[in-house]
């Protein structure tokens, strides 16, 4: 996925349709010269409406479309007959959707299931056609009512990447190396920060028959829960994960004060983050003997599940493997 074609962020006017005036409209045929009312109703204005599909892996298709007008309701009309409901406007957005509102920054509603419908702008209610004012004092009204207005408003769609298991790590911890190891993902790899700028996916084969959905975050820096380095973008991604791989170099200064930070950063963004199920992940670990990473294990976090990999060399790819099916389907 292109990180030019990858939106994570739209911010779009939404105006539903206004409802239909009611009729005011009297009964006459030939043989009936003053007949009673029988105005219909107005058609409701059309709604804005958010979908899910799997048919979407981005916001892209609505980063132009800064507007979406709704159509509006038809009038009634003799006989009780109601107007036209105005046309809804969908919005297509890919599982894992959040939509705010642009103001207040409420979040109206999220979006995980193909299929799942949220109305995000309601339309205008159609008006009462006279014939719902008739009564015993008033045998002929002379009104109807008018529809309602529709509704503007400005709505943020935010994407959270929906995956198995979310790497978590500093630039250059390997994470994109991994992902293009275990999975047929092609993330762009190099051996400078920020390589990586957008989530990016990958399904991994299971013991022939299983499979789960791994996701390469970008990487974050110390800091990033306040928004340095367009941190919040990259954050946003990690709540949506099942489980969340930690992973930091064999020749980091020190590994427990890198995952200290990671976990500190997971804690100010969210603090829920650190409910999910951890794995920590040393990567390179190709570089030592089985000597000397028993030496690092006598020093690394205890509150983890712990397993020495080398995407490069296939190190522990096995063993990694075995860990995430365990922890995701506990």
């Amino acid at each position: 996925m292109a990180s030019t074609n990858f939106v994570d962020y739209v911010k779009i006017c939404c105006r539903s349709g206004k409802g239909g005036p009611g009729s005011k409209h009297f009964h006459r045929d030939r043989l009936t010269s003053k007949g009673g009312p029988d105005g219909g109703d107005g058609g409701r204005g059309g709604h804005i409406i958010i979908r899910g599909t799997t048919n979407e892996w981005t916001l892209l298709h609505l980063k132009y479309r800064k507007h979406v007008i709704a159509n509006h309701g038809e009038g009634g009309s003799k006989s009780l007959s109601s107007g036209k409901e105005g046309a809804d406007e969908y919005l297509n957005v890919p599982l894992g959707t959040v939509a705010k509102d642009a103001e207040t920054g409420e979040v109206i509603c999220e979006i995980t299931e193909e299929g799942q419908e949220f109305i995000l702008v309601e339309g205008g209610k159609g008006g009462r056609g006279n014939s719902h004012f008739k009564s015993p004092t008033n045998q002929n009204p002379q009104y109807a009512q008018p529809g309602q207005d529709g509704i503007e408003e400005w709505k943020i769609l935010e994407l959270k990447v929906l995956a198995d298991v979310g790497l978590v790590g500093f630039p250059n911890a390997g994470k994109s190396t991994l992902l293009s190891v275990v999975t047929a993902a092609k993330p762009e790899i190099a051996n400078y920060p920020f390589t990586t700028l957008v989530p990016n996916l990958g399904i991994i084969n299971y013991r022939e028959t299983k499979s789960f959905v791994m996701a390469d975050i970008p990487g974050i820096i110390e800091g990033a829960h306040k928004g340095k380095g367009i941190g919040h973008r990259f954050l946003r991604h990690i709540e949506r994960n099942a489980l969340l791989l930690f992973m930091i170099p064999i020749d980091s200064d020190d590994i427990c004060k890198e995952y200290e930070i990671l976990l500190n950063e997971l804690r100010e963004f969210n603090s829920e983050l650190l409910d999910k199920n951890r794995v920590l992940a040393i990567t390179k670990s190709d570089m030592l003997d089985d000597e000397l990473i028993e030496e690092v294990k006598a020093d690394l976090p205890k509150d983890v599940e712990t397993v020495f990999i080398s995407s490069v060399a296939g190190l522990g790819i096995t063993e990694l493997k075995d860990i995430l099916w365990k922890r995701i389907n506990d």
